[in-house]
């Protein structure tokens, strides 16, 4: 069989393969995990029932391939904002505001059900842990580098990163989520010295100033 032959096949069988996932999600976020039937999803997708078994036993299968789907593209997509720029706190920062985002759009295409469904998948704890490392790994190379803390544990930090982020499915727009990726890098970095020489005046201090002043005139 030629190969040009056998990609088109293999083309074909990733596009059923992918329309069959898509609709099974769809129904599923609309009308509830339990509700959706493979009759639904042949007829949804435009296949045959025997075509559809080909590809999956049952309903369930369909949504745990589509969520291991969603969850690769996810962290393919972090990976490639974070390789966009060499500089770690921009790398970190970048890759938090996708995840924000990601986050926001999930929550929005996930119904309670289906939420609750795909939140006991086992791929949901692994991607975490990529999540995590990757995030990790980009504090301890800013910390080296200055550009973030140093008196907190790159470990603890990106625990930190991660919670905080839970928040942003619940925001209200990107804008609030951007807002809080901001806030949490703000709190990635130490704090600003002083300026050198300068120091807050007290009031003691203050008050003896005015008096020296007043003496002059």
């Amino acid at each position: 069989m030629p190969k040009l032959w056998n990609e088109t096949i293999e083309a074909h069988r990733r596009a059923v393969r992918d329309a069959i996932l898509n609709t099974t999600a769809e129904l599923a976020a609309e009308h509830g995990v339990r509700s959706v039937t493979m009759s639904q999803i042949a007829e949804q997708a435009g296949i045959g029932r025997a075509t559809l078994y080909k590809y999956f036993p049952d309903v369930e299968a369909i949504l745990l391939a589509w969520h291991d789907r969603q969850i690769t593209d996810h962290l393919g997509q972090l990976a490639e904002v974070r390789d966009q720029t060499d500089e770690a706190g921009e790398r970190l920062e970048a890759v938090l505001r996708a995840f924000a985002h990601i986050s926001r759009r999930s929550r929005g295409h996930h119904g309670t059900e289906l939420a609750a469904f795909l939140h006991r998948d086992e791929r949901v704890a692994r991607a975490q842990q990529q999540l995590h490392g990757m995030i990790r790994d980009l504090l301890a190379e800013g910390a080296r580098t200055g550009d973030f803390r140093g008196d907190v544990a790159p470990d603890e930090l990106a625990t930190y990163c991660l919670h905080a982020l839970t928040g942003a499915a619940a925001l209200p727009s990107d804008a609030a989520a951007e807002r809080l990726v901001t806030v949490i890098m703000s709190g990635l970095r130490d704090a600003e010295p002083a300026p050198t020489g300068r120091r807050p005046t007290s009031r003691h201090e203050s008050h003896g100033h005015h008096s020296s002043g007043d003496s002059e005139h």
